[in-house]
């Protein structure tokens, strides 16, 4: 019999969680799924997340020395950013159009309104605290924050992937600018160090069907039963449809029009990161799968991948900034607001700003979300309003945070002559 592919299983997997959870749920066993399922979702994770940090700081390094010239370091380094800030521009563009097409917030009902800002109110309070702190920090705190003051520290710490990405970077750059001989060991020891790392990923993966299979069981039982669930669909589908145009139009179009490359080929070989990244809600966690896929199965050359998909990892949150840009807009139709033009087009220069502040975790563009909100002049209480769909629309984002990262990885490397034909 032939075995399942990894996809399959993982979908299979999702399929089965769900109905288990679903299950227990309505026997009311949720303890069961809390206290002999959920952990195998936690050790899942944990395992991804170990082998995150270990994996950005090998492949960057490898990645840079491959290059073995600053002004090709300086030149990827633009081209990256540059695409980064396209597609977060273009995602909460096209979340602010749908937004104002549909007007999901007119569809919501005066007592189903009172009914959430009082049920969410104390988790709103939790992220608009979380979100003052990070603004009395000063408008150039993120610029101090990118910058450790112990890298060993940093290591410790997953929301600081940026720090260590920074001197990383660093590193790779005094390689390069070392004579090749006096450095040969140490590009050696980290090569091979990147072929352990590349193995450990694929020990961790066997795993992913049992991991899927928990994290899904346990969202199943922890979504609220609240009636007031009905009214905030058409924000959902707002967001879905956002989410979808990016996956299915957007980004195939840039790798067919500028990466000149098939998006079939491409998409085919990502699913089992956009699966894990849905099942997880966070992109850190699915970093060591993308680049997994994106170098054996896709054919970026390593160098291109290891540089671009940690930073994108890190700043590139499409699906986070198209639904900043909804649920802005979302809560002021739900409150009476009317925005003007110049205050949507400040939603979108704060909202791709903001997309870049968000930590590669679950739910971290909530907090932004609150900023947003400041900015435009609308309530931040009205967070409670999105509170309990956010989970589900956190897992699809997610999956458009990971296919935008992969999406440019491709388009780099095929433009740069390093996206190889990989025959598996």
């Amino acid at each position: 019999m032939k075995k399942l592919s990894l996809p399959a299983q993982i979908i299979l997997a999702m399929i089965f969680g769900l109905l288990i959870g679903f299950l227990f749920k309505n026997l009311e066993l949720k303890w069961v799924v809390a206290d002999w399922i959920a952990p195998f979702g936690k050790i899942f994770i944990n395992l991804l997340k170990m082998i995150a940090v270990p994996l950005i700081v090998v492949s960057i390094i490898v990645g840079l020395a491959d290059l073995k010239d600053i002004a090709k370091v300086s030149a990827l380094g633009k081209k990256t950013i540059g695409l980064y800030l396209l597609t977060t521009f273009s995602a909460v563009t096209i979340g602010l159009v749908l937004a104002n097409v549909i007007q999901p917030g007119n569809f919501i009902k005066e007592e189903s309104r009172v009914a959430l800002l009082e049920s969410f109110s104390k988790d709103a309070n939790q992220k608009i605290e979380l979100a003052v702190k990070t603004k009395e920090s000063g408008p150039l705190q993120p610029l101090v924050d990118i910058v450790p003051d112990n890298f060993f520290a940093a290591l410790t710490d997953n929301s600081k992937m940026l720090q260590v990405i920074l001197f990383v970077i660093l590193i790779g750059i005094g390689i390069i600018s070392v004579k090749e001989d006096k450095v040969k060991p140490v590009v050696d020891f980290f090569k091979g160090l990147n072929e352990i790392i590349m193995k450990i990923i694929d020990i961790i993966m066997l795993a992913a069907p049992i991991g899927v299979f928990a994290l899904m069981a346990s969202l199943m039982v922890e979504i609220p039963d609240y009636s007031t669930l009905s009214a905030l669909l058409v924000y959902a589908f707002t967001v879905v449809l956002g989410l979808a145009i990016l996956v299915f139009g957007f980004y195939p179009l840039l790798i067919k029009v500028i990466g000149k490359t098939s998006p079939k080929r491409v998409f085919q070989n990502i699913l089992p990161a956009q699966l894990l990244a849905f099942s997880t809600s966070s992109s850190a966690a699915t970093l060591p799968v993308t680049m997994e896929r994106v170098v054996e199965h896709v054919g970026v050359d390593e160098e291109v991948a290891s540089f671009v998909l940690p930073l994108g990892a890190t700043v590139n949150m499409d699906g986070t900034s198209l639904y900043q840009a909804v649920a802005a807009i979302f809560i002021a139709q739900a409150m009476g607001l009317s925005l003007d033009l110049s205050t949507q087009l400040m939603i979108i220069l704060t909202a791709t700003l903001a997309s870049i502040g968000s930590a590669a975790v679950p739910s971290a563009g909530m907090v932004m979300l609150v900023i947003v909100l400041g900015q435009a002049g609308i309530p931040e209480a009205g967070l409670a309003l999105i509170f309990a769909i956010d989970r589900p629309l956190d897992m699809c984002r997610t999956v458009v945070n990971v296919t935008s990262d992969a999406t440019v990885a491709t388009i780099i490397a095929s433009t740069e002559g390093k996206l190889h034909d990989v025959n598996r």
